[in-house]
């Protein structure tokens, strides 16, 4: 028993190193489109990000012998999952490119809180009243931080909302996707969505492409190269020890988030964000720990 035990342990231990290497690497792919967004129009932007990581996961995919062109990615799940894909990266990045990385990076952090109210409606799952009083109290944290009806509110702050939204709906449309389609062929396809959202944001901006400098490629070469082994480490993480010890540690990625937007791009805390970030953490932790519980019960 004690041998087993310490294996659970080492495992999560691993598990969560995992994790937190995933979301120190997501907040760097972050900084690194916010940085690319200052000389390129954001449809470009998305463009050349999803070309690029779609060329490395189907790089993966080769080596791997996986078929990428199957039946299954034409199933109900996975078109919508593009869908909510095409909106979240679309939105999200406009975001990025818009108001502070830190701002961004924490409403960003409520998305499990959507993701748990969304499984009751399309999954049929329960939730008790002390995850829905969670969930309430995660959602208030958001419109501190947002604060409709102030000086201090900017609609820009929705842009990240809906990409949020999109986000908890990428996500759920994930967990109905065959299972069948592994890491690679829903990331390779993931790719293909920033594209897609690329493209139709272009068509509707009217902005004309630039040449990209020298730098700005860069920005977008760590951008991809961050981003896939962001995703690759999280898919480590999830399976590697319980889920409900590693995934706590997502909410480093705020962490992560706040830290580089200081740092990188001069910006500052406020207290509503501070306030808002502590309470969207607090109902995450307290939703986790609940479903772990509800778990054990049956």
């Amino acid at each position: 028993m004690t041998t087993a035990f310490t294996a659970d342990r080492n495992a999560n231990l691993l598990g969560s190193l995992w994790m937190i290497a995933s979301m120190g690497l997501f907040a760097v792919e972050d900084s690194f489109i916010k940085a690319a967004s200052v000389t390129l129009p954001v449809g470009q932007v998305l463009i050349l990000f999803g070309l690029g990581g779609a060329v490395v996961f189907a790089a993966l995919a080769q080596l791997n012998k996986t078929p990428l062109f199957v039946p299954e990615v034409l199933s109900r799940p996975m078109r919508i999952r593009m869908v909510f894909e095409v909106v979240g990266r679309l939105f999200y990045v406009l975001a990025l490119s818009m108001i502070p990385l830190s701002a961004a990076t924490v409403i960003l952090q409520a998305t499990p809180l959507v993701v748990v109210a969304g499984a009751t409606w399309v999954f049929g799952e329960q939730v008790g009243w002390r995850r829905w009083s969670a969930i309430v109290v995660g959602l208030i944290g958001v419109v501190i931080i947002v604060q409709p009806g102030t000086d201090s509110f900017s609609m820009l702050s929705v842009l990240a909302i809906i990409g949020m939204i999109g986000f908890a709906g990428r996500d759920l449309a994930s967990r109905a996707a065959p299972r069948s389609l592994g890491t690679v062929t829903l990331g390779f396809y993931g790719f293909l969505a920033v594209m897609v959202a690329g493209i139709l944001f272009s068509i509707w901006q009217g902005a004309a492409f630039v040449t990209p400098s020298l730098q700005a490629l860069l920005f977008l070469a760590g951008a991809v190269a961050s981003g896939t082994t962001a995703y690759s480490f999280l898919m480590k993480a999830m399976r590697t020890g319980e889920v409900s010890a590693v995934t706590p540690f997502r909410y480093t990625r705020l962490l992560f988030g706040i830290g580089m937007g200081i740092v990188l791009f001069g910006e500052s805390l406020t207290f509503p964000m501070l306030l808002g970030s502590a309470l969207i953490v607090a109902s995450g932790l307290v939703i986790l720990w609940r479903g772990k519980q509800a778990a054990k019960a049956q």
